[in-house]
């Protein structure tokens, strides 16, 4: 099997709809953030799958950037790169939350508990030092990239459309959850989950699209015209 441009893209269609299944599933039932939830079973599994999504939809947006970067422009480059550096920084604050986190709190409880806090959107009372950073990439690349993405996506218009605001809005509302109760972090997700859900299915049967018909092509039968019959 040749690895083409079709191929890649449609394997990354897979991925993005697989992390939107991902991140839509585990905001279902999900217990609050706190000192409590580090080090559960439960924890282990939920932010180990987050991390998995993050790394899958980061794939997925590179697909769809693939697919899409002739009729980007800037608007498209800047969301591409924007939503990419969010979810790097969303990745390494899950591996944190899963493997560091759960020694931190048998010492520093209360350390966990201001970076649970911060990472939710909150003002934590002590110093977590320069995981404030990380927590601003998140929310800025996640965000503002949503947002630029999902419009380059509907400008585009390959994808499908309601996926491509629906992505655009599901990142963008996030900036709400900063004033709002913790109640509301879980919701606010799950459109983004459902639009890479849409967009991961229509790219991945894009990319198939493509390839059969490169296929198709290919296996048309070639004439050779024989020389001495031809006189």
């Amino acid at each position: 099997m040749n690895i083409t441009t079709h191929r890649i893209t449609a394997a990354a269609g897979l991925c993005a709809a697989a992390a939107g299944a991902i991140y839509a599933g585990v905001q279902v039932n999900h217990p609050p953030a706190d000192v409590a939830y580090i080090g559960t079973t439960e924890m282990a599994v939920r932010e180990t799958a987050k991390a998995v999504m993050a790394v899958l939809s980061l794939a997925g947006f590179a697909g769809m950037f693939l697919r899409h970067h002739r009729r980007f422009g800037v608007l498209g480059v800047a969301g591409y790169v924007l939503l990419t550096v969010g979810y790097l920084a969303m990745f390494a604050n899950q591996v944190i939350v899963a493997c560091v986190l759960p020694t931190v709190a048998k010492t520093s409880p209360g350390y966990v508990q201001d970076y649970l806090y911060a990472a939710m959107g909150g003002s934590p009372s002590g110093d977590i030092g320069g995981m404030t950073v990380l927590f601003g990439i998140t929310g800025i690349g996640y965000s503002l990239g949503g947002l630029l993405f999902g419009i380059a996506l509907f400008r585009a218009g390959i994808l499908p459309r309601w996926a491509a605001l629906l992505l655009a809005y599901g990142t963008v509302s996030a900036l709400a959850l900063s004033v709002l109760p913790e109640s509301f972090d879980r919701p606010f997700a799950v459109p983004t989950g459902i639009a890479l859900i849409g967009l991961g299915i229509s790219l991945w049967r894009d990319g198939r699209r493509r390839v059969d018909a490169v296929e198709a092509v290919d296996a048309r039968p070639t004439v050779h015209a024989d020389a001495a019959a031809v006189r």
